[in-house]
């Protein structure tokens, strides 16, 4: 199995390491790098490599000596005076973030000026717009995390105690750009902190494009909002992702990959460790359970597994994969650092022999 090749620069192994000191981090790259290894245009997240360029004095030692002893004591320095909010605990390991630098992220554009999203978290809440977060309490657990991710329009304002009401990225379909308009007071005036990244099919999101021209309207009445796209290209990256994960081609089978799908993808070229809300395992609907409300802001709308059953069994006109989809998540979950609450599940650990051919 195709890793990314470092191997070609000294430095890149210790580079690797600052990025992904938990060696469950560094396979949130090195899956979308071994999934999409035969999908033109992949490079992954860029990283800078900053060349120490020392000084010789030939034929003075001793200012060599004092040079090296000076360095070893400024590193003991500086490791023994890390506080605890230098670190993050992970699944038992501590991991060092002082040196960690935020990387650019390739196959996403900024409006008008058209640069790449740069974004780093070592700690992620993706908030599920499901129903199982009505009553929840999670909202303070949610703030709490370095970067909350939401999708859509779904709303903070009134449901704080339950879904939190920080934002750090907002991943929003094409088909929802206008309910987000129409909440443009909550979700955008707010907001202009945090990443928009807008998903949608060519035809729609190139230049010239109906919903990228609104874009760029939104983004020149708002200078301030961070609002970017995906490329085409990067599209097509995930459609092979998919289809290398499941087997099945999206596109034959006539069905749309999911906010959900791009939401977890772009986390996990973000994020260290992901711990996800409101999202069920993908056999929760196979028995009978009670009515949950598809979206917590909609308690009068469809039921949730109603929904999701009817869009896999579904074979004519548009519809999402939502169960397969969740079958994909699991199992990533079970060889990176993804967690699920509300409810709370953990996947099957992968058996080692899988795991070692990687």
């Amino acid at each position: 199995m195709t890793t990314l090749d470092l191997s070609s620069v000294e430095a890149g192994a210790s580079v690797r390491r600052e990025r992904c000191v938990i060696e469950q981090n560094c396979g949130f790259v090195k899956l979308l790098s071994v999934r999409l290894n035969n999908t033109p245009g992949l490079n992954g997240p860029n990283y800078t490599l900053h060349n120490m360029k020392t000084r010789t004095c030939h034929g003075i030692t001793l200012i060599g000596f004092v040079t090296v002893l000076t360095s070893l004591l400024f590193l003991y320095n500086s490791s023994s005076t890390d506080t605890p909010e230098d670190q993050i605990q992970s699944d038992g390991h501590q991991m060092n973030v002082h040196s960690q630098q935020t990387s650019y992220l390739e196959g996403y554009s900024s409006i008008i000026d058209h640069k790449p999203l740069r974004m780093h978290c070592r700690s992620c809440a993706l908030v599920i717009s499901s129903g199982h977060m009505t009553g929840s309490n999670r909202g303070e657990e949610i703030d709490r995390k370095e970067c909350v991710i939401r999708m859509n329009d779904a709303p903070t304002k009134g449901y704080q105690s339950d879904v939190g009401q920080r934002t750090s990225l907002r991943v929003v379909a094409h088909s929802s750009m206008q309910r987000v308009l129409r909440n443009r007071l909550e979700l955008l005036n707010t907001n202009q902190d945090t990443y928009f990244v807008f998903w949608g099919p060519g035809n729609y999101m190139r230049r010239g494009g109906l919903v990228y021209n609104n874009l760029r309207l939104m983004k020149q009445a708002m200078p301030k909002l961070q609002v970017y796209v995906i490329s085409q290209l990067k599209m097509l990256q995930f459609d092979e992702l998919f289809k290398k994960e499941t087997g099945k081609d999206r596109k034959r089978s006539n069905s749309w990959l999911s906010t959900g799908w791009f939401t977890m993808a772009i986390a996990m070229e973000v994020c260290d460790r992901i711990d996800v809300y409101g999202m069920i395992p993908p056999e929760f609907c196979k028995s009978p359970k009670p009515s949950v409300p598809y979206h917590y802001y909609e308690p009068a709308g469809p039921d949730e597994c109603t929904m999701y059953v009817s869009h896999e069994l579904d074979r004519h006109g548009s519809h999402h994969r939502f169960i397969t989809e969740k079958r994909v998540f699991a199992n990533w979950a079970s060889m990176f650092n993804i967690y699920f609450h509300q409810p709370e599940w953990r996947p099957a650990p992968v058996a080692e022999n899988s795991t070692d051919s990687s």
